[in-house]
C-alpha cells in the first residue's frame, strides 16, 4: 500500500470543505438520490459521496456499504483528490497503492470524480 500524497492546496481544500458545514451531518435525500441513481445507472455494488477530511474520508451518502468513514491514508479518495479529473483504477489488485484496501472484492475496479469547490 502507498499512502496518498497531501495535495499542494490542502489548507485551502480543507477550508473550503469545512466552510460547507456538511461533515458529520445527517444523510440528505438530495445526496442519497445521486448515489442511488449512480449505483443503478452504472450497475455497481457501491456508490458514495465521500468527503476527504484531514485524517479520514467520511461518507455523506452511501449505497452498498455499511461503514460511515474510513482512514484517509488507506482511502481510494485520498488518491483521487490529487487528480485533475476522472480517476480510474482498472484493477486495484494489481495496483500497489491499494493492496491493503482489497478486503472488499467489489472494489477491484473503481472510478472517482473529484469535485472542485
Amino acid at each position: 500500500m502507498i499512502k496518498p500524497e497531501i495535495p499542494k492546496d490542502e489548507a485551502e481544500r480543507l477550508h473550503a470543505l469545512r466552510t460547507l458545514r456538511v461533515l458529520d451531518t445527517s444523510y440528505e435525500e438530495r445526496f442519497d438520490r445521486v448515489t442511488r441513481m449512480a449505483k443503478r445507472m452504472f450497475e455497481v455494488q457501491i456508490s458514495l459521496v465521500s468527503l476527504v477530511d484531514e485524517d479520514r474520508q467520511w461518507f455523506k451518502s452511501k449505497q452498498g456499504l455499511d461503514a460511515t468513514e474510513t482512514p484517509r491514508d488507506i482511502s481510494f479518495c485520498g488518491h483521487a483528490i490529487n487528480q485533475d479529473g476522472l480517476f480510474i483504477i482498472p484493477d486495484a489488485s494489481a495496483d500497489e497503492r491499494f493492496l491493503i484496501t482489497l478486503s472488499l472484492p467489489m472494489l477491484q475496479t473503481s472510478v472517482f470524480m473529484p469535485v472542485i469547490l
